[in-house]
């Protein structure tokens, strides 16, 4: 064992670089997962490209995955890093400008050969591995291909089975250089290779002849240490944002005491929540995939009017198709959520990165005055609380609600302290009685109640026979009506029904900071991390701020402006052109400061703070 001293670090960097067939984003998994059972805050950013088979060894084709951990509250996956594992050259290429002066460069020399440097577009015989280019880093060079290779010389599989267990050899060095065990990767592997003997005894061989080639090498002289973090007490378990949505919809499921379909076509960044869910069955939870947007909206529409808690989910692109679908639940009044895994548009856009693109298509994307209920989740473990609120809302006030997410939630991950289902409060789902007389009072599908909510008439129940259809309904009875008064009068009246929805949502909250001051970052989404760190830097600072989040993006919690006017500015960060400070403009025509950031990735701290003191000084 070679002699070595241990050094405690509160929070690192590391970011996972390669090709996609490198297994980074596997990789990257198993090292969180890994750190979550350490106990320490976490927060990850998978990366990686559009195409199945990405250009091998280019730089549109590297994959990455990026892991901030420490034993402090961690808001975001970092910004630059402390440690990057580059695979191949195309890998440091891409990512070289964001490791910290004085970082770790962990490089597989085997990435650097001359078919790769062509491919990663270097010029013509140069090598950044060379000469003095990376002076400035701690740099180790290891022929990773090749010890994996010479670690399976026995082993029956085939050389490009042998090369594909290389990423099992740089986990394993990196489980021993951060003071580790490998037990959670040996159980997953077993898990997963269980029925595949070679593979798996492969991958064991791997890993752990990376783990003892740290401790071996004498290369290697300092291991590092990260404490658990102060975290509240109870159970925690690492959740991605894809995962929370499901189990948000299962257990709305099971608090309204309603069966849960989900009708879907198959969309990134969203796919994995028709795949998961498909796992649910257990618990009654039917899925579709459908021949395209179109036909998974119209079925959660039937759902819906079947008496389903009915979820369709989908991308940007999906949405727009998905427009008219939704426009007819919203005509019929019934209760629905669909899902937006938001990703970068327009059009096809940037599939797998990550925009807070379609809140206005939420708000005004459909035709005719369709005002719907919209809800966004800010955080991977925040998306399961978000997912049962839009359900709540939909079926307590019978009307279809847009539930927001992004690439970066969908796909990150951070510990979770989930809730006990006793902890969960009950959805009222309430089903119009049968009518047992056959007097000749007509049945009234669109009478509704003191918060102007229709009643949910089951198909075939006694006496609640009624019209339905996307037809503008005459109030009261739903039969079509083209009188214009009462075409007017049913167009305020939805309006009004979700505008109403205002008085059963919480009131906004100041979550960092005094209740008045200089500045407000607002936000909404996947931002909250990157204002929840500037925010508590600027305070410790001693600047007079403060940020709150915003939820309920329609209708927008009643005391919201209230709120803003106790602040000098109002600062509003979005990872699109400006979608919420549009609005915000239009409905409380107050002047607001905007941040945009329009590049497939998350806002960083530090440019966000930059901004922010040039606003406050």
């Amino acid at each position: 064992m070679s002699n070595t001293t241990v050094e405690l670090k509160e929070e690192i960097t590391i970011k996972f670089a390669g090709d996609s067939g490198d297994g980074m984003q596997l990789t990257g998994t198993l090292f969180t997962n890994n750190t979550a059972l350490l106990g320490n805050d976490l927060a990850t950013f998978p990366d990686f490209p559009a195409e199945i088979r990405a250009p091998v060894g280019t730089v549109p084709g590297v994959s990455g995955f990026q892991l901030h951990f420490g034993s402090k509250q961690i808001f975001t996956p970092g910004d630059d890093f402390d440690v990057l594992v580059a695979m191949n050259s195309a890998a440091l290429k891409t990512n070289l400008d964001r490791v910290k002066e004085r970082g770790t460069l962990i490089i597989n020399e085997d990435g650097f050969d001359k078919k790769n440097l062509r491919l990663a577009k270097y010029p013509n015989g140069e090598n950044p591995l060379d000469g003095d280019n990376l002076d400035n880093y701690e740099v180790f060079k290891m022929n990773i291909t090749k010890l994996t290779r010479t670690c399976l010389a026995e082993s029956p599989l085939g050389t490009k089975e042998k090369d594909r267990c290389k990423n099992m050899f740089v986990l394993g060095f990196l489980l021993w250089r951060y003071s580790r065990n490998i037990d959670s990767v040996v159980n997953f592997l077993k898990t997963k290779f269980g029925n595949k003997p070679d593979i798996l005894e492969a991958n064991l061989k791997t890993l752990k002849a990376g783990y003892h080639y740290g401790d071996t090498t004498e290369t290697f002289t300092t291991t590092y240490k990260v404490k658990e973090a102060p975290m509240e007490k109870g159970t925690y378990r690492n959740i991605m944002g894809n995962q929370a949505v499901c189990i948000g919809l299962v257990a709305a499921s099971q608090k309204s005491g309603l069966p849960l379909f989900y009708g879907s076509y198959p969309i990134t960044p969203a796919s994995d929540i028709l795949h998961t869910l498909a796992s649910y069955k257990n618990f009654g939870v039917r899925t579709f995939q459908a021949e395209d947007e179109i036909a998974a909206a119209c079925s959660a529409v039937g759902a819906a009017y079947g008496g389903n808690l009915a979820i369709t989910g989908t991308s940007g692109p999906g949405l727009a198709l998905k427009g008219e679908a939704i426009g007819l639940a919203m005509m019929l009044e019934l209760p629905m959520v669909i899902l937006n895994i938001q990703r970068g548009g327009p059009s096809t856009g940037l599939p797998t990165k990550t925009e807070q693109s379609d809140l206005l298509m939420a708000m005004y994307g459909r035709n005719g005055e369709s005002p719907m209920p919209v809800v966004a989740a800010n955080s991977p473990k925040d998306a399961f609380e978000a997912a049962f609120e839009a359900c709540r809302i939909a079926i307590e006030h019978m009307v279809p609600v847009l539930f927001l997410s992004d690439g970066y939630i969908a796909n990150g991950a951070e510990p979770w302290k989930f809730p006990k289902s006793a902890d969960l409060p009950k959805i009222n789902a309430k089903f119009s009685p049968p009518k047992e007389t056959d007097d000749e009072t007509p049945y009234l599908p669109y009478d509704r109640n003191e918060n102007l909510v229709r009643e949910w008439a089951l198909p075939g129940t006694k006496g609640l026979a009624h019209r339905i259809g996307g037809l503008e309904k005459e109030h009261g009875t739903g039969n079509v009506s083209y009188d214009p008064a009462n075409h007017e009068f049913m167009v305020k009246t939805r309006q009004a029904k979700v505008d109403k929805i205002a008085e059963f949502i919480p009131d906004q909250a100041i979550e960092l900071g005094q209740n008045q001051g200089d500045l407000l970052i607002l936000g909404w989404g996947s931002t909250h991390g990157v204002i929840q760190s500037v925010t508590n830097e600027l305070l410790n600072e001693g600047y007079k701020v403060a940020n709150a989040h915003i939820r309920y993006l329609n209708p927008f919690p009643k005391n919201l402006e209230a709120l803003m006017s106790n602040y000098k500015k109002v600062l509003i960060p979005e990872i699109n052109n400006g979608q919420l400070s549009k609005i915000i403009r239009e409905k409380f025509l107050l002047e607001v400061v905007q941040y945009n950031k329009i590049q497939g990735v998350p806002i960083s701290s530090a440019e966000l703070k930059h901004f922010a003191k040039e606003i406050l000084d």
